[in-house]
């Protein structure tokens, strides 16, 4: 295996992490989305809304790539869809005023509505290779953004 291949195979398992878990390896490989939502957290909400996009279109050719290297489709080994995109779900959220658990909170929101892949989140899974991977958890993080503004809303605020 080349040195790219490892490479993209390492981010779309979200650093390898999918690649040990014995389970739920999307909801533990997405884990390092914690961190680049905290991260994002620190710049203005529109600056957060041009990175997610740029890290949606990222994940793409790498769970594409990923698919290919595991010969799988969609294999649940490859979490970089969860962890590129994670950051959607807390867009404009203040994380860094907030207590530690809200975190929690919003993870766990994003990932049942992953899980759950309400309408039309379902159906874009179909569409090919890293496109379908990676379009059903952006509608789905759609979703998670706007309940977690929710529970921001009446939680936090």
């Amino acid at each position: 295996m080349k040195f790219y291949d490892k490479a993209t195979l390492f981010l779309a398992t979200g650093f390898g992490i999918s690649l040990i878990c014995p389970f739920a390896p999307g909801t533990f490989g997405s884990a390092p989305g914690v961190a680049l939502a905290y991260a994002l957290a620190c710049i203005p909400w529109q600056f957060q809304i041009i990175a997610s996009v740029a890290l949606t279109l990222a994940a793409m050719p790498v769970c594409t790539c990923a698919e290919q290297l595991l010969s799988l489709r969609d294999d649940g080994r490859i979490s970089a869809d969860e962890w590129m995109l994670f950051p959607i779900s807390v867009i404009g959220i203040p994380l860094m005023s907030l207590p530690w658990w809200a975190m929690i909170i919003f993870f766990a929101v994003t990932r049942i509505i992953d899980i759950i892949k309400p309408p039309p989140a379902y159906a874009l899974q179909r569409l090919k290779a890293g496109l379908g991977v990676v379009a059903d958890d952006f509608a789905a993080n759609i979703y998670a953004l706007l309940i977690n503004w929710a529970i921001y809303l009446t939680f936090f605020k």
